[in-house]
């Protein structure tokens, strides 16, 4: 027997949310036999987000019954079942510390339908339960919203079992009181965690760190790695036993800081460096008279002006320095060159370069402005930027073009005295990725950095 369920929450901190709906369908291997749904009041706030997202706000749940009147039938309806649901862990502990709450250990073995639709439907496009419905056929009446979610499903769970005809996979799927032990684990491994920008890494009971990451919210970044039901992610969850973490203040040096350990450390779970963050470049050719703009992907040891995750992204910036700096898009790779002038051209957006009106020296001025702002070739510069706490600031040190290292400082002084600067400055390996990360960083943030340009000096 088998008690399908979806629950719906207040949203909000791991552990603190409350349930809002409930639906269980309890089904026998063919049909259901059962049915409970009721809306439920949290006794807690719901999150904006999540009513917009359900349509269940505050005064829709005012006077529904609290959990501990629903509790007996929740018990009784899912006696003896397995719980069948779709992300199990997150409705499986929902159920549990609701009735943590109360005193009473709920213990039921699980199945959940991602994880087998994974096994047994391998290759759909998205296992999100609205999607991978849509591909299947399955109607999903009121998405998100407790009954409609549970009984789309009862079909998948229905199209899962028929394609299970061994059960094996099924059986095998079953989890029991593991579940509970890795909650526990989680709730002793997140004491102390900041929702704070930084790094922060995974360890095993000796010490040994296992995985490197970065997160503008350390704690709520984390919840999400043991929420997952990716198989990487799990074992990862199996295997640590410790988290330590490093406040950076900002993103930057955190990606920074992030770069340098997986590079020293090399642990087991980050997969490959982040070498391949990086898929295309912005290359300047100088084989006519007028300098053009090429976005390449990017090979071997190449040095790009700057880089980009991908070409997409590179298109989009691309566009808008073309606006900045007046630029021709037959010149910049964003329109195929012909015979004629570009569009910018008609809408007197381009002053002519591609048809030879506009001479090539001023053209090419304009796009050695534009070279000159990210070639960081012989430059020296501070970033400054927020830093860890209240008091201080923090800086990355850009030296010869090079990211030097960075630093957290409290006084002026200290970063207008060189003999300090450089006792202060925690050094990183320069490398490729260290120097886009920055260039990146500027390009997002521009207008909230500071700049301290140390070639005047």
């Amino acid at each position: 027997m088998y008690s399908i369920i979806d629950i719906e929450t207040t949203g909000g901190k791991y552990n603190e949310e409350g349930i809002t709906e409930i639906a269980i369908l309890k089904h026998d291997g063919e049909k259901v036999v059962d049915k409970f749904v009721s809306l439920m009041n949290p006794e807690r706030r719901i999150q904006s987000y999540v009513s917009r997202l359900t349509g269940i706000d505050t005064e829709l749940v005012l006077f529904a019954p609290k959990f501990y009147q629903l509790a007996k039938r929740i018990v009784e309806i899912t006696e003896d079942t397995t719980i069948v649901a779709h992300n199990a862990a997150f409705d499986y502990r929902m159920l549990q510390t609701e009735f943590r709450r109360l005193g009473y250990e709920f213990e039921r073995p699980t199945l959940c339908t991602v994880q087998l639709s994974k096994r047994l439907l391998p290759g759909m496009d998205s296992y999100s339960l609205g999607k991978l419905v849509k591909q299947l056929g399955i109607p999903l009446n009121s998405r998100h919203r407790a009954e409609g979610d549970a009984q789309a499903t009862v079909k998948l769970f229905e199209v899962l079992l028929n394609k299970d005809s061994s059960k094996n996979i099924i059986h095998q799927a079953k989890t029991g009181k593991p579940k509970k032990h890795r909650d526990q684990k989680l709730i002793r491994l997140m004491e102390g965690l900041p929702a704070a920008v930084g790094v922060y890494y995974f360890q095993d009971e000796d010490g040994k760190v296992l995985y490197v990451g970065k997160s503008r919210n350390i704690k709520k970044r984390i919840n999400q790695h043991f929420a997952s039901d990716q198989p990487k992610a799990q074992d990862m969850q199996r295997a640590v036993e410790k988290i330590s973490f490093e406040r950076t203040g900002n993103e930057l040096i955190a990606l920074l800081k992030e770069n340098q350990s997986i590079k020293e450390i090399q642990p087991e779970f980050n997969q490959a460096l982040k070498n391949k963050i990086y898929s295309h470049g912005l290359f300047v050719d100088n084989q006519s008279n007028y300098q053009q703009l090429k976005i390449r992907k990017l090979s071997g040891n190449e040095q790009p002006l700057i880089a980009f995750k991908n070409y997409q992204q590179a298109k989009k910036v691309i566009s808008q320095w073309v606006e900045e700096y007046h630029l021709c898009p037959q010149l910049s790779n964003l329109e195929k060159q012909k015979k004629g002038s570009c569009f910018h051209y008609g809408i007197e957006k381009c002053s002519g370069a591609c048809i030879g009106k506009e001479s090539a020296e001023k053209y090419n001025a304009r796009v050695d402005q534009l070279i000159s702002r990210w070639n960081f070739e012989n430059k020296n510069f501070l970033l400054i930027d927020r830093g860890r706490f209240n008091h201080d600031k923090s800086l990355v040190y850009v030296k010869d073009g090079i990211v030097y290292g960075f630093a957290y400082f409290d006084l002026n002084y200290q970063i207008n005295n060189p003999s300090i600067l450089e006792k202060i400055i925690t050094k990183i390996t320069p490398d490729f990725i260290a120097n886009q990360l920055v260039k990146s960083h500027i390009r997002k943030n521009h207008s909230k950095l500071k700049i301290v340009d140390l070639n005047d000096g």
